[in-house]
């Protein structure tokens, strides 16, 4: 679509962030029904990003607000740690335990709520703790497109944009989850070049060297 722009996200695209990231939330599908708070799953999964100091993020704009975006970081360890030093103490504190039942909703708004008090990283890369590929593939990302602006390359574009930030901050590879309910996701993964570094119960943690790359048409 010519009249898509794909530009580096800004502070007041936060609420977008939000809703996009709410209405893709389920495996791809809209979780507003799964959310008592519309507003938590974007604030583990999106906003953060757009703080990190080496946080990146491109949205992808159509008639005057994003309705797609990619997330990313080059380094997930250092991430994770300026998460729990700076990003989810106040958090914590914004949704204390124990949690009302009637605040959450749903199994995916209780396991966020948990793993913002519970959430747990390796500190360093090359410790026992860590995924052995983590040190190959430390970068990580996140994608999240609206139905308006799904099957037409913009993922593709959005990608492209991620990997060329990524070569410029050094980083050799990057993984990212994907559930195995969303096989749509998985196939665009492998299209690209990703290849399955782990499987879990929930689907599958991939990865692609940087240099190594595909191109989708």
């Amino acid at each position: 679509m010519k009249d898509v722009n794909i530009r580096k996200g800004m502070l007041s695209d936060i609420p977008y962030l939000y809703d996009v990231c709410l209405k893709t939330g389920d495996n791809g599908n809209d979780a507003s029904a799964l959310f008592f708070d519309p507003y938590l799953i974007g604030q583990y999964y999106a906003a953060p990003y757009l703080f990190f100091h080496y946080g990146i993020c491109f949205v992808a704009e159509y008639q005057y607000r994003p309705q797609g975006y990619i997330l990313g970081v080059p380094d997930t360890v250092s991430f994770e740690k300026w998460m729990e030093e700076q990003w989810l103490p106040p958090l914590r504190l914004r949704y204390p335990k124990p949690f009302s039942p009637e605040i959450v909703r749903s199994e995916k708004e209780a396991w966020i709520l948990n793993n913002i008090h519970e959430r747990r990283f390796p500190v360093e890369s090359k410790s026992m703790d860590a995924p052995k590929w983590l040190s190959d593939y430390p970068a990580h990302l996140h994608i999240d497109i609206l139905p308006s602006l799904q099957g037409k390359g913009i993922g593709r574009k959005l990608m492209e944009k991620l990997f060329t930030e990524l070569e410029k901050q050094g980083a050799p590879g990057l993984h990212l989850g994907v559930s195995s309910s969303n096989p749509g996701a998985v196939g665009f993964y492998k299209k690209f070049g990703f290849t399955t570094l782990e499987e879990e119960s929930w689907g599958f943690t991939m990865g692609i060297k940087i240099n190594e790359r595909g191109e989708l048409s």
